[in-house]
């Protein structure tokens, strides 16, 4: 059999549009020879396939996973052109399979699937990619709590979150609540400084232009700074399900050490 060469593939891929992973097969079948492979390629319909990379990716799916009696946890989207493709069922098949896929073996979980993406890119005839993928491995005396809201028979909004000293009930509850919050940080020292900075000065003007009184405008101002921190920091917002509290306070004991959303769209 004729050696395959890196030179070869790539320039299979400029003649024909292929994918890596396609190229390589279609040199194999064919022998090595390009011309072969070309027409392989044209007769499996994977020619042209990565011509569709640059059409925008808007829909999608996303899958959560929490697995290995709970200390292993993903969350994966699955990133497509329209929404009709993202709530078919091969595409929502195949975003459960790489969640799965990801908790357990990491990043190389993508990798294991790569033929199927390609496949299902030809099949469906749009530009289909993995999007965003978060891996959490459950520390000693975490827990780990998911929650996936499902829209129009796909999931759309995925969250997975790290507790130590709670249970996974509680770690559940405040996913629940993240995937509507959608909180930006975990507290406050997370957001950037200069962000920060900027909302000051921001809130400042504003307060100015409203005519209120010089002396007050400190105190104004670290008043509505407050209010913009419990908009995107997650310990400093009021729980969903009983606004009298904090997520800090529901908390308790217990330390909410990460948390990662994966939104299709955002």
């Amino acid at each position: 059999m004729a050696e395959i060469t890196a030179k070869d593939v790539q320039t299979l891929r400029k003649m024909t549009g292929a994918g890596i992973l396609a190229a390589r097969n279609a040199l194999v079948e064919s022998d090595g020879d390009i011309e072969k492979a070309a027409v392989w390629l044209r007769e499996q319909g994977l020619a042209g396939a990565s011509k569709r990379s640059d059409r925008e990716r808007s829909e999608g799916a996303v899958s959560v996973v929490v697995t290995g009696e709970g200390k292993l946890g993903a969350v994966v989207s699955l990133e497509c052109e329209t929404d009709f493709v993202a709530k078919s069922a091969d595409f929502v098949r195949l975003v459960d399979v790489l969640a799965e896929s990801v908790a357990l073996q990491g990043e190389s979980g993508i990798e294991a699937h790569a033929d199927e993406i390609d496949e299902l890119k030809v099949v469906l005839k749009e530009n289909i990619a993995v999007g965003r993928s978060e891996r959490f491995e459950a520390l000693d005396g975490g827990v780990l709590g998911s929650y996936l809201h499902v829209q129009n028979g796909r999931g759309v909004n995925g969250i997975i979150v790290e507790l130590t000293g709670g249970s996974a009930e509680l770690a559940h509850d405040i996913a629940v609540h993240i995937a509507f919050a959608r909180p930006e940080f975990l507290t406050k020292d997370d957001v950037p400084a200069e962000a920060i900075e900027a909302e000051r000065e921001t809130i400042a003007a504003i307060a100015k232009n409203e005519g209120k009184p010089e002396a007050q405008l400190d105190k104004i101002v670290e008043g509505r700074l407050q209010g913009w921190f419990k908009e995107r920091v997650l310990l400093e917002q009021p729980y969903a399900r009983d606004d009298k509290q904090t997520i800090a306070q529901l908390l308790g004991s217990a330390k909410l050490t990460r948390f990662a959303q994966v939104v299709v769209g955002a």
